[in-house]
């Protein structure tokens, strides 16, 4: 009897149940439900309607089983860094987006308790102003923390909604900032120092875990950072440096061990948790820039359109599109006008500027890996949402001299897919 997969990816932007199954030694995949996401503002504050997300995560799982009946197990995977926190079963809301602002008046208090150099060193985790060890810090001076009995990553808390067990996964785990490198659990020095309630971090499961069941479909961790994920899902041939291309760009290559010397602090890479490795990687402007360009300048343009404008375009300009400037702009064209100093004009100028900015800001970070790692690459794997526009491949292939190898496969949902495969074994 053929046994059938349930991946639930969800993305800043949208969520998809796709199912999986192994035909001929292959994972043969479709698509049965997608949904719109996205941050909303609440109070000035940018926040995640949980409520609306754990709806939709059951209406596609109504929607695989009306398709295939026989579904074996499900898991669901998602960005990292944010967070449910819960008084026993109830929410404490709201429940706030890393893009959210709350963090930067506490960024120096974390600092000035534990330097980052320190926390570089104990936990290999890049310097980003979301991290989760910073939106702890702003809950905890906010009072949130108090009488809270339970803190899951985003991914955890919709399993727990579907099959009631808590549990914590470790990849997820390691985009928080507090998982220390060397042991892979949450660090007691970091936690100590900053008067996080200890209770709030029990052991880490790791992917392939059976935690429950959801209407008797198995409920399985996979790498339920989406990262995580998507590196186990490409059909990689050597190991070689890999963008996961979606809202954010994740640049990196698997490493044996974590590395956390100076290099890589002041080249501000990551060490997350991957499936038996670690994820050397950084995480990079992607398509946000290119997506909120297109909503704020020409939102009634297809892409198509806009990337044949900016082949016509002889633009020259280019932007550094991982500057602060660029993560949350009220107007992208705006923030693209003061960078580019009034040099663009036209809507191909505007998209050629941010498509060769992505691309050097991929060569200026593959650079720095292949320093850091003492090691030549000369290929460079592209997947996601990214890895479909043929131009911006053709850039970073001109830019980084590098073989791009780019593979429009969701990626993510196949390393969900292939490890709940693996766990039932």
């Amino acid at each position: 009897m053929q046994k059938y997969y349930l991946a639930i990816d969800i993305g800043a932007s949208s969520g998809r149940h796709i199912v999986g199954w192994r035909k001929s030694g292959a994972i043969q995949t479709k698509e049965v439900y997608r949904f719109a996401n996205g941050v909303h503002t609440q109070n000035g504050h940018l926040v995640w309607n949980v409520e609306a997300l754990l709806r939709e995560v059951k209406n596609g799982i109504r929607a695989a089983q009306a398709a295939f009946p026989d579904i074996q197990s499900l898991s669901i995977d998602t960005w990292g860094v944010d967070y449910v926190l819960l008084r026993e079963d109830q929410e404490v809301l709201p429940v706030y987006a890393y893009r959210d602002s709350r963090t930067e008046a506490v960024i120096p208090l974390v600092h000035e308790k534990i330097p980052f150099s320190r926390l570089y060193r104990q936990t290999g985790c890049q310097f980003q102003p979301f991290n989760s060890i910073y939106q702890l810090y702003a809950d905890k001076l906010a009072g949130r923390l108090e009488g809270v009995t339970d803190l899951l990553m985003m991914p955890e808390y919709l399993l727990y909604k579907l099959c009631g067990v808590k549990a914590r996964e470790y990849t997820n785990a390691t985009t928080t900032g507090l998982v220390n490198a060397r042991t892979g659990k949450f660090d007691e020095e970091i936690l100590e120092s900053l008067g996080y309630p200890r209770h709030l971090f029990p052991g880490l499961s790791q992917p392939g875990a059976v935690i429950g069941q959801y209407e008797g479909i198995q409920c399985v961790l996979c790498a339920t950072h989406d990262t995580g994920s998507a590196v186990e899902g490409i059909p990689m041939e050597g190991n070689h440096p890999y963008i996961s291309s979606g809202t954010w760009s994740l640049l990196g290559v698997k490493t044996p061990k974590p590395i956390t010397d100076d290099a890589s602090e002041k080249a501000n890479y990551s060490n997350e948790g991957g499936v038996g490795y670690n994820r050397y990687q950084k995480n990079i402007m992607g398509m946000w820039l290119v997506n909120e360009l297109k909503r704020g300048l020409c939102p009634q343009l297809a892409f198509p359109e806009i990337v044949k404008a900016a082949q016509e375009s002889v633009c020259d300009i280019l932007v550094d599109a991982n500057a602060p400037e660029f993560l949350a702009p009220k107007s992208m064209k705006a923030a693209f006008d003061q960078a580019a100093d009034g040099g663009l004009h036209t809507i191909g100028d505007y998209f050629r500027c941010a498509y060769r900015s992505l691309a050097a800001g991929y060569r200026k970070a593959l650079d720095e890996l292949e320093h850091n790692t003492a090691t030549a690459y000369q290929k460079l794997y592209i997947v996601g949402g990214g890895a479909k526009n043929a131009f911006l491949n053709r850039l970073t292939e001109e830019a980084t001299g590098k073989e791009v190898i780019a593979l429009p496969i969701e990626a993510t949902a196949l390393g969900n897919l292939k490890i709940q495969m693996e766990a039932e074994k």
